[in-house]
């Protein structure tokens, strides 16, 4: 086995984005890495059953693309030959605030695009699979994670084929990106450990989507829309994303009782009733490609397996398995790319020393830390706005909401403040760049104006 190897056999359960970054990650460390997905996998594009979300607007933030990027070299060039949209943002994005309609509108020196939740994953399967170590094994149930004798690692997983048949694969690392983590919560009941604590925030979360040809007389001062509410008193807002196709997506959200309905009328009823008529002037005359789909999301979820103590050698949960954010921020595509990344330098680091695998987990669990805070942040805290929302609020959430208020007027203001706060939402750079001295202080003096 050569320096750079830590292992022979790997699997991953799942081959959504997340499974499949991780993959690559472990595809310089292992010599064979073998993915175990329960759907079938489409040969194009298209959706599949594994992941209903995908008919509903993806945003894949400079972060996330940055990380995918780094884990498949050009892989920008395979999202515009997908057919994706370039988008400039603060300039091609129009944001529609209380408050600020638009939104001041600038180049903030930072390329996203958009397209499809197929499309990405369709495109990063491709680039997965290409170096020949990745073996996809669709249309695989996965019964359990095999323990060890002494229940202190993971030695192998069990699954079913398409016709019912059971195999065992030995394997010296199991990433579960099941998106459940249910293959490692019940490999942790039945090794004697206790279930790893959660922080939840119950969001009641519905949407509705559909899809639209963008017609010949489509603005074009701009590519896209994001419509906000007026929180607490509504929650029904907007995003709409061009696609590769030349078509539009549109997503409305909403909580509670302020779910959008799902019915052809109601839906462009709803659209109408958003509180500007951007999104509506734009589609009310459009094609529409499809039905109205929906999707639900009742909560978020962070479960804590740094806690869990003595956690098995050899089994590694990761993306939604430890963090499902709510989808409304657009976070969980590229926070998986982001762990991917982490993945793979940690090995790279692990190669060198004795027993890399037994120090895997904590070392992985420790660094996920930091880079969950922004995200989890950047979203538990609006979601606390609406006094429903069900989970333990921050002690300071007043303050947190005043200092995020006047944040944003100084970022209508100030190019330079806007890139940063730009910057922290695509995952480039990190909440505390707001607590630097000079600008805490000038956000301070625009409390102070309330």
């Amino acid at each position: 086995m050569t320096a750079s190897l830590v292992g022979r056999q790997a699997v991953v359960i799942g081959a959504g984005i997340s499974g499949l970054a991780a993959a690559r990650a472990l595809a310089g460390h292992f010599e064979q890495v073998t993915v175990l997905e329960r759907d079938s996998l489409p040969v194009q594009a298209c959706e599949r059953a594994g992941t209903p979300q995908a008919r509903h607007v993806h945003a894949l933030l400079a972060g996330g693309l940055k990380a995918l990027a780094g884990l498949f070299p050009g892989f920008e060039d395979d999202l515009v030959r997908a057919g994706a949209v370039p988008l400039r943002a603060g300039l091609d994005i129009r944001l529609e605030r209380p408050g600020f309609d638009p939104f001041p509108v600038r180049d903030l020196g930072l390329l996203t695009y958009a397209v499809s939740r197929p499309a990405i994953e369709f495109a990063v399967r491709l680039r997965t699979t290409e170096q020949g170590k990745v073996q996809l094994q669709p249309q695989c149930r996965v019964i359990g994670i095999v323990s060890s004798a002494d229940g202190a690692a993971a030695v192998g997983v069990r699954w079913e084929d398409a016709y019912g048949a059971a195999h065992m694969l030995p394997t010296d690392l199991v990433i579960d990106a099941s998106g459940r983590a249910v293959p490692t919560l019940a490999f942790l009941q039945s090794t004697g450990r206790a279930a790893p604590g959660e922080t939840s925030i119950g969001v009641d979360i519905g949407y509705a989507s559909a899809t639209y040809e963008i017609p010949e007389h489509a603005p074009s001062d701009w590519k896209g829309v994001m419509t906000f509410p007026i929180a607490p008193q509504s929650s029904r807002g907007a995003l709409m994303l061009p696609l590769e196709g030349r078509r539009w997506m549109v997503s409305l959200g909403g909580r509670g009782a302020d779910k959008p309905p799902s019915d052809d009328t109601g839906f462009l009823d709803c659209v109408r009733q958003l509180r500007t008529p951007t999104i509506y002037n734009a589609i009310r005359d459009a094609k529409r490609i499809g039905n109205v789909a929906r999707y639900a999301f009742p909560q978020s979820v962070r479960r804590h397996f740094e806690h869990v103590r003595a956690f098995p050698r050899g089994l590694l949960p990761i993306g939604d398995a430890v963090c499902r954010f709510n989808p409304v921020y657009g976070q969980g595509m590229s926070v998986a790319a982001q762990e991917a990344v982490a993945l793979r330098d940690l090995l790279t680091r692990l190669a060198r020393r004795s027993d890399p695998l037994a120090k895997l987990a904590p070392a992985f669990f420790a660094e996920l830390q930091s880079l969950l805070e922004a995200p989890w942040a950047l979203a538990a805290i609006p979601d606390f706005v609406f006094p429903e929302t069900i989970g333990r609020r921050p002690p300071d959430l007043k303050r947190h909401l005043k200092f995020a208020a006047a944040l944003m007027r100084l970022a209508a203001r100030e190019p330079a403040v806007h890139k940063l706060t730009v910057e922290v939402q695509h995952l480039l750079k990190p909440r505390s760049v707001y607590r630097r001295p000079l600008l805490m202080a000038r956000v301070l003096m625009e409390m102070m104006r309330d």
